[in-house]
């Protein structure tokens, strides 16, 4: 160990992750992408492992990042677990090419970190590789009730254990870094995972700003909607596998109906409770009010956040950012978030976006209505917004904490020793 290598200038970086989409928006892993290129124009040697790509093509090589499509071509891994078949590339890679670090983004990497010693390879991974936002998704469905209040209490715990002993915990046990978004997942990790603080590294993942310039809203998909010129919209997004997520947007939405005659809600996306969530619709009876469009496609969903005057994400399907709701802010779209999710800790409630408890069905009424209006200075709001996301998700600025959170996991490894 006194002979330990000095830390590269150049570093050999493996990322890993079921889903990597090099042509997508900001949707799923979005954010990869130019974090990737980044790392590749910074001059370092960047390889994705993921499982299928649209072009349906085994190997992809752009802007100098080299990715796998293990899934896809003649001799596909497809007949194994996607982390075994990841872990058997990486092994053939890393003997024609050592890599020095593994970053996983979800759990795909993990037989890499069980062997991450073998392999003499530093191994992180992003807190989406725990099941941390199963907690966060519960806890969004708290009412302010003594009875919901301690029914959540009592399902977040069994969850936290089942998840922590059923394989999270054996998760972190090969990390030699892991990556949040924000602080909240920090402090649950520490305090709860008993991850050590010091081997946590925040980096505020969100999406690439270059295409989200302002648009104009399209006519022809007001047109197809049929939804009126002077109407005011409020979109929301949702997996529809839980109909309680979009009860109180729907009990709120029946008030600004009867108050604003002109206002429409449309929920995108599709899921196994979508003949619940339509009848839901027609029990409020909003009939053609609340427009069910179904799934949307990726390179869609931009064109709806824009025909928008409010976007509405009171869920909480994962710990970081949604994607959608930080496109929407760069849209200028007064956004309604929950205040026991991540984007809580980007909206300053009044100022640049407005915090709600999921189940506050009057507030949530009373500031559509005000939205709508007029008496609110949404406009200010969406500018304050949208600068907002300018300046926390500046793409090189993540690059660069990216980089230097790879150094310092390097180096805590002991495998080398400062320059």
């Amino acid at each position: 160990m006194l002979n330990k290598p000095r830390l590269p200038e150049t570093l050999n970086i493996c990322l890993t992750s079921h889903r990597f989409p090099i042509l997508s928006r900001a949707t799923d892993h979005g954010f990869l992408w130019p974090i990737a290129r980044g790392l590749a124009k910074e001059g370092h040697k960047v390889t994705v492992l993921a499982a299928t790509s649209p072009l349906k093509k085994p190997e992809v090589v752009r802007d100098g990042v080299r990715v796998f499509f293990l899934h896809e071509g003649a001799k596909n891994l497809s007949h194994m677990s996607f982390q075994m078949a990841v872990r058997q590339r990486f092994a053939q890679l890393h003997k024609e090419d050592p890599f020095h670090l593994v970053h996983s983004i979800d759990k795909s990497g993990y037989r890499i970190g069980s062997r991450k010693n073998d392999f003499k390879v530093a191994m992180a991974y992003d807190v989406e590789a725990t099941q941390m936002s199963q907690l966060f998704a519960i806890r969004a469905m708290k009412q302010d009730t003594l009875g919901s209040m301690l029914s959540t209490a009592i399902a977040t715990t069994y969850k936290f254990l089942t998840t922590y002993y059923g394989g999270d915990r054996r998760l972190l046990s090969t990390a030699d870094g892991i990556f949040v978004t924000n602080p909240e997942q920090r402090i649950i990790l520490e305090r709860y995972y008993l991850y050590p603080d010091y081997h946590t590294y925040t980096v505020p993942y969100g999406i690439e700003l270059g295409d989200l310039t302002p648009k104009e809203k399209s006519f022809e998909l007001r047109k197809k909607l049929s939804i009126p010129e002077n109407a005011h919209v409020a979109v929301t997004l949702s997996d529809m596998t839980q109909t309680q997520e979009l009860a109180p947007l729907l009990k709120a939405f029946e008030k600004v109906a009867i108050k604003k005659p002109n206002s429409y809600l449309i929920v995108i996306g599709n899921g196994p409770k979508f003949k619940d969530i339509e009848y839901q619709v027609l029990n409020h009876a909003l009939g053609n009010r609340v427009v069910m469009p179904g799934a949307v496609p990726a390179s869609e969903i931009e064109d709806y956040i824009v025909l928008g005057d409010v976007f509405v994400n009171l869920g909480s399907r994962t710990t970081g950012f949604e994607p959608t709701t930080l496109e929407a802010m760069a849209q200028k779209k007064v956004v309604l978030g929950s205040e026991v999710s991540p984007i809580a800790n980007i909206i300053e409630d009044g100022r640049d976006g407005f915090l709600l408890r999921p189940a506050d069905v009057d507030s949530m009424s009373n500031l559509l209505v005000e939205i709508f209006s007029g008496t609110m200075p949404a406009d200010e709001i969406g500018d304050r917004a949208r600068q907002k996301v300018v300046d926390l998700f500046d793409t090189p600025k993540m690059v660069q904490a990216t980089l230097d959170a790879y150094r310092k996991i390097l180096i805590s490894t002991g495998l080398y020793k400062k320059h």
